[in-house]
């Protein structure tokens, strides 16, 4: 099995360079998952740097590491947003855990108004702070080059400025139309040169946000604020699908068409 560890504050680094894994990542290494000398690891900075080390050294809670291969990565050309609506029962954990594992850039936690759960006063705080602890740890079990952004708690009606320029896609079984069959306002072209979806002009479209309700499901005042704000509605096929379900799915089919696989 690939070890995978972040340390933050890696800038840069060049073959050659010795790099310590201090703290909980380098007691994870030592005690955890007993990394022996000579044993290969990839240490990340969760900002697009991918570093391939060799272990020298082998403490209680320090690991020297040799580096023997430097890869930077680039962000996708289309970014996609999750915005998931608090859920009961880590059902909202659950779609946030998978989604970052299947390569989601950023995640957005929405206080839907059927939500039964609900973030007040210092839950606010602690609440992204948990949501920012599973990113980090599923960024790791994917062996991702960036960690992704988890942004403030919002209401739709705040959460359509945040993400002003975005194309808006809400999963819905009231929706018009699939999402495996909606237009996308992309060419179909696959432009090498940039490894990303082109226009027909060949600009890049910048950001999708896939927005995803509670248990009991988007309010219509909250549906007619989305499309307001030029959401379009999609279904996931005839199946309904729990909340924490909708957003890896639906995430995994809009990758597909936008060729990020």
């Amino acid at each position: 099995m690939a070890h995978f560890y972040l340390i933050d504050e890696l800038v840069s680094t060049v073959v050659g360079e010795l790099l310590s894994l201090r703290g909980s990542e380098g007691r994870h290494a030592a005690t955890v998952s007993r990394v022996r000398v000579g044993e290969s690891l990839l240490v990340g900075n969760g900002r697009g740097l991918i570093v391939s080390t060799t272990a020298l050294t082998v403490e209680k809670d320090v690991v020297t590491l040799e580096v023997t291969n430097v890869d930077g990565i680039a962000l996708p050309t289309t970014q996609i947003t999750l915005v998931q609506a608090l859920a009961k029962n880590d059902r909202d954990e659950r779609a946030v855990e998978a989604c970052t594992e299947l390569g989601i850039d950023a995640i957005l936690p929405w206080a839907a108004e059927r939500s039964i759960s609900k973030w007040e006063g210092p839950k606010v705080a602690k609440g992204r702070s948990r949501w920012g602890a599973i990113v980090r740890e599923a960024t790791k079990q994917s062996i991702r080059a960036y960690i992704p952004e988890v942004l403030a708690y919002e209401k739709a009606s705040v959460f359509v400025k945040t993400l002003a320029g975005t194309q808006l896609i809400v999963l819905d079984p009231t929706g018009d139309v699939s999402l495996g069959e909606m237009s996308l306002p992309v060419s179909a072209r696959h432009d090498e040169s940039t490894s990303g979806v082109a226009l027909s002009d060949g600009a890049p479209f910048a950001s999708f946000a896939l927005i995803v309700g509670p248990e009991g499901g988007i309010t219509p005042s909250e549906l007619a604020l989305l499309r307001a704000n030029g959401a379009t509605i999609a279904t996931l096929g005839k199946n309904i699908l729990r909340t924490s379900t909708a957003g890896p799915a639906a995430l995994a089919i809009l990758s597909s068409r936008l060729r990020r696989l």
